[in-house]
């Protein structure tokens, strides 16, 4: 009797939370986590971090170095639902409360391979002038109670955001039996690292 085929795949990432550019800001710090569809499954490493606080660089770049690192592993028998990692940025305000100072989310890279992104990070904008100021003087400004919200579409359109920043995230891909179970991930190139056109099958 032939073995059954696999049923489920793997999709393994790892790489690290890199660097930010935030003009206007300093001394700020990372939290990550991962959104997925109902089919999908952690199984190992962790699908949420949060990062040392870091300085600007002293040279003309001014980055944020945190090089800090991402390792999950999850399972699925779907690619419907595929992860995304959502990010939010804080630092102090001139109170020296820790306020957002950017929100953003982007899906794990579909085909294996090494890559490198850089996420456009937004905030909330208070709706009117009052608002802002009472935010601003009371040291609270607008946030998501949950950021994960970032990474839904729904409501999103009735929210006011005010883009601030970048993130560069560095990701390295890996997945297993999704070529088994009828999804293609894009042919090896001659060097050997995966083609980046999106796996067949996944709706966007």
């Amino acid at each position: 009797m032939a073995a059954a085929g696999p049923s489920v795949f793997l999709l393994m990432v790892n790489g690290q939370v890199e660097s930010a550019q935030f003009p206007e800001y300093d001394d700020l710090y990372c939290k990550y986590c991962f959104v997925y569809g109902q089919d999908w499954a952690p199984t190992a490493g962790l699908e949420e971090g949060i990062s040392q606080i870091t300085s600007k660089s002293q040279d003309v770049r001014q980055a944020l170095v945190w090089n800090f690192p991402i390792d999950v592993t999850f399972k699925s028998t779907n690619p419907y639902g595929w992860p995304q990692i959502v990010l939010s940025v804080y630092g102090p305000d001139v109170f020296g409360n820790d306020v957002v100072r950017g929100y953003g989310a982007m899906h794990v890279p579909f085909s294996p391979g090494r890559h490198k992104r850089t996420i456009p990070m937004f905030v909330p904008e208070s709706a009117s002038m009052l608002q802002k100021f009472t935010s601003w003087f009371m040291g609270r400004r607008p946030e998501y109670t949950d950021p994960k919200a970032v990474a839904q579409g729904e409501g999103r359109e009735v929210t006011r955001v005010c883009s601030q920043g970048f993130v560069t995230l560095l990701f390295n891909v890996v997945t297993k039996d999704m070529r088994k179970l009828g999804y293609n991930t894009g042919p090896l190139d001659t060097q050997g690292v995966l083609g980046s056109s999106p796996p067949q099958g996944l709706p966007w």
